[in-house]
C-alpha cells in the first residue's frame, strides 16, 4: 500500500524502526519469543514454587498455633486479618501496578521509565507501612474495638500485633521487591528467596512455638527472622549484571507521576484486598454473633484452604502479569490471548484438584489444625467446608480475569471484577442469607447457625459471569489490523 502522504510515509517508517529496535533488543527475551506453553510453565513453576512455599509455611504456622497455642489463637489471627489486609492492599497496589508498568516499559525498551517506577514503588511502600505501624501502636485499643476483638482475646492479640506490626515493614517491602525482581526476568532468584524464607519460617515456628513455648509472639518472631533472610537473598538482585531496573533517588517532581499512574494500574488489587478486609470484618462479626469465638476459630481452619486456593491461583496470575504486560508492550497481541487461555485452563485444573483433595482427605486435613480438645470446632469446620467447596472451582478464574485486565492496563474493569467478588456480592449476600436463614422452617437450629456461609461460593459464581462479560468487552483487537486501518486512511 502506498502511503497517502509524505507525513504518513515518515510515520510508517518510524513505526517500523521502533518495531525493529524492539525485535533486536528482545530477541533473547523468551517471554516475547518463546513457545507459549513451555514459556508459561517455566515462569509458573518458579512463581508457584515460591507461593507454595509461602502457603506451606502459613499452613504449618496454623497447625503449630492450633495444636500448641489453641483455637483462640487461631481466632485472634483471623480477627486481625482485616487490619493486615489493608496493609497488603497498599503494598500490592504498588507491587502489581508497578511491576506491570515496569514490565510494559521493559517490553517497550524504556528502562529509565521502568527504573523510576521501581524506585518510587519501594520508597512509597516503606513510608506507608512504617506510618501504619506507628498509628496502630498509638491507637491499638481503638483498633481492637474496630476489629470486634472480644475482651478475652485482647491479650493474645496484643502479644501478636506487638511484634508483627514492625515485621510487616520488612515483609511488605520484600514483597514489592519480589514482584519487580520477577518482572525483570530473575525468576530463579525470586523463587529461591521465597522458598528459603518459608523453610526458615517453618523451622523457627517449631523452635519458638513448640520448644520455647512463646505462643503467638513466637510465631511473629519466626516470621521476622524469615522475612529478613528473604530480603537479604532478594538483595542479590542489585548486584546482577543483567538487571534492567536501577534505584533512582533524584527524580523530579514531574516524574513522581510515574508512581501515581502505576498505583492506579494496581487499583483492582487494592480494591480486591480492601474488599477482603471489609468482608472479613463483616464475616467475623456475623460468626461471633451466631457461633461465638468457636465459629471464628472453625472458619480460621476453613480459611487456610481458601488461602491455599488463592495463593496457587496467584502463582498463575503472577506469571500472567509478567508475560501479558511485556507482550502487550511489544504489541504481540496474539501471544497475549494464548497466554490467557493457558492460564485459565491451568487455574481450572488447580481448583478441581483442591476439591478432589477436600472430599478425599477432609477429616485428616482438619485434624492437622485442631487437637483432641477441639472436636466441636473440627466438626463445625467440616460443615463449613461442605458449604463453601464450589468456590474453589472458579475463584482462581476470577482472579485470572482481573489480573489479565490489569496487565492490559485496564484498571477500571479489573477493579470492577475485584470489587464484585471481594465486597459487593459476598457482603450483600452474607447479610441477606444471615437474615433469611435466621428463622427458616426448612432448616434445623444447628444448620441455621452456619448456613449463611453459602453466600461465599454463590458470590464467586456470580462474579464469573461478570468477568466473562468484561473480558469480551475489553478483548484487545489485533495490533496489525489496527495499524493497517490507520495507514489506509
Amino acid at each position: 500500500m502506498v502511503p497517502c502522504c509524505a507525513a504518513c510515509s515518515c510515520k510508517h517508517r518510524a513505526i517500523i524502526r521502533h518495531q525493529m529496535v524492539n525485535m533486536t533488543e528482545n530477541l533473547q527475551n523468551v517471554v516475547l519469543n518463546g513457545r507459549i506453553v513451555p514459556t508459561f510453565f517455566y515462569y509458573v513453576v518458579f512463581s508457584t514454587l515460591g507461593l507454595v512455599a509461602i502457603t506451606t509455611a502459613n499452613l504449618v504456622d496454623g497447625a503449630f498455633v492450633g495444636n500448641y497455642v489453641g483455637a483462640e489463637a487461631l481466632a485472634v489471627i483471623t480477627l486481625l486479618i482485616p487490619y493486615f489486609t489493608v496493609l497488603f492492599a497498599l503494598a500490592l497496589m504498588l507491587a502489581i501496578g508497578g511491576s506491570v508498568s515496569a514490565g510494559t516499559y521493559i517490553g517497550d525498551s524504556k528502562p529509565q521509565q521502568a527504573s523510576l517506577v521501581f524506585s518510587q514503588s519501594l520508597i512509597s511502600v516503606l513510608i506507608l507501612v512504617t506510618v501504619c505501624a506507628i498509628v496502630s501502636l498509638v491507637f491499638e485499643k481503638q483498633l481492637f474495638r474496630m476489629l470486634n476483638i472480644p475482651p478475652q482475646l485482647e491479650d493474645l492479640a496484643q502479644q501478636y500485633l506487638g511484634v508483627i506490626r514492625w515485621v510487616l515493614i520488612v515483609q511488605l517491602f520484600t514483597m514489592v521487591l519480589y514482584y519487580f525482581v520477577r518482572a525483570d526476568g530473575h525468576a530463579k532468584l525470586a523463587t529461591a528467596a521465597l522458598v528459603s524464607g518459608a523453610i526458615i519460617n517453618i523451622v523457627l515456628d517449631a523452635w519458638f512455638i513448640v520448644i520455647l513455648e512463646h505462643g503467638l509472639r513466637g510465631a511473629a518472631y519466626a516470621t521476622a527472622i524469615a522475612q529478613t533472610v528473604q530480603l537479604l537473598i532478594l538483595s542479590r538482585y542489585f548486584f546482577s549484571k543483567h538487571r534492567s531496573l536501577h534505584l533512582i533517588f533524584n527524580f523530579t517532581l514531574q516524574q513522581v507521576t510515574y508512581i501515581a499512574r502505576s498505583a492506579y494500574n494496581g487499583l483492582s488489587e487494592f480494591v480486591n484486598e480492601i474488599s477482603v478486609a471489609l468482608v472479613f470484618l463483616l464475616l467475623n462479626t456475623l460468626l461471633i454473633s451466631r457461633l461465638g469465638v468457636d465459629g471464628v476459630a472453625a472458619f480460621s481452619v476453613a480459611n487456610y484452604f481458601v488461602f491455599l486456593s488463592i495463593m496457587l491461583s496467584y502463582g498463575v496470575a503472577d506469571t500472567l502479569h509478567l508475560v501479558v504486560s511485556q507482550n502487550f508492550g511489544a504489541k504481540n497481541l496474539v501471544r497475549v490471548e494464548k497466554f490467557l487461555h493457558t492460564a485459565l485452563l491451568t487455574t481450572l485444573g488447580i481448583g478441581t484438584g483442591i476439591v478432589l483433595i477436600l472430599f478425599s482427605w477432609q477429616q485428616n486435613i482438619i485434624a492437622w489444625f485442631t487437637n483432641s480438645k477441639d472436636a466441636a470446632i473440627a466438626q463445625m469446620c467440616n460443615e463449613l467446608l461442605l458449604s463453601i467447596w464450589p468456590l474453589f472451582l472458579i475463584n482462581g478464574i476470577n482472579i485470572i480475569f482481573s489480573c489479565y485486565l490489569t496487565a492490559l492496563q485496564k484498571p477500571r474493569p479489573s477493579a470492577l471484577i475485584a470489587i464484585a467478588r471481594g465486597l459487593v456480592l459476598p457482603g450483600s449476600l452474607l447479610l441477606l442469607f444471615y437474615t433469611l436463614f435466621e428463622k427458616n422452617a426448612f432448616l434445623n437450629q444447628h444448620t441455621q447457625a452456619w448456613s449463611f456461609i453459602v453466600a461465599l461460593p454463590i458470590a464467586e459464581w456470580a462474579t464469573l459471569m461478570l468477568a466473562v462479560v468484561l473480558y469480551l468487552k475489553h478483548k484487545p483487537s489485533s495490533f496489525y489490523h489496527s495499524e493497517a486501518a490507520q495507514f489506509s486512511t
